[in-house]
């Protein structure tokens, strides 16, 4: 596995429930996440931190019109959680758009990309790599967008939600 031993080690897998290293070694979880079922909620444990990434692993649905991936303090529907990054694919309109949520008040949306990096009916792999002044995206190990942090306390983002027209096959 390519990558410096800190994106190595910030980097889990799930196995039967368990978490593993890349090397197969089982690890004390960082995130837990019993089923890949969509809509899907999990907890990232002790939040989020400067070289921590996640990874979602799945495969578009035939005919998708949209999907989410979100990472919120919280699972809080009322009042509802900050929202540190939703990441939406949009297919009608070829978008892949990025936001937050701080004190109820959505920020401004970005949208702009090289290209529209999803498929319908094919596998994907998303990374969000977590630095200190960003989010740092990536689609099938190519970086598509940077998302500077609108929420201070990294820690407190400790929520990851999956929702639309996907099946997950991977988690960690």
């Amino acid at each position: 596995m390519a990558g410096t031993v800190a994106e190595r080690d910030a980097l889990v897998s799930v196995t039967d429930g368990h978490l593993n290293n890349s090397l197969g070694s089982p690890v004390q979880a960082d995130v837990y996440f019993p089923r890949l079922i969509v809509p899907f909620c999990g907890h990232i444990k002790g939040g989020m931190r400067p070289g921590k990434k996640i990874l979602v692993m799945g495969i578009v649905d035939l005919n998708p019109e949209s999907f989410g991936i979100s990472l919120t303090c919280g699972e809080s529907e009322d009042p509802p959680a900050d929202v540190a990054i939703e990441l939406k694919a949009v297919f009608t309109e070829r978008q892949f758009v990025r936001n937050s949520c701080v004190a109820g008040e959505w920020g401004e949306e970005q949208s702009s990309i090289p290209y529209f990096p999803f498929i319908p009916d094919q596998p994907f792999r998303v990374e969000i790599l977590c630095e200190h002044p960003r989010f740092r995206i990536f689609v099938d190990g190519h970086q598509l967008f940077d998302f500077y942090h609108r929420i201070e306390t990294l820690s407190a983002i400790d929520t990851i939600k999956i929702n639309g027209d996907l099946q997950l096959t991977k988690l960690g």
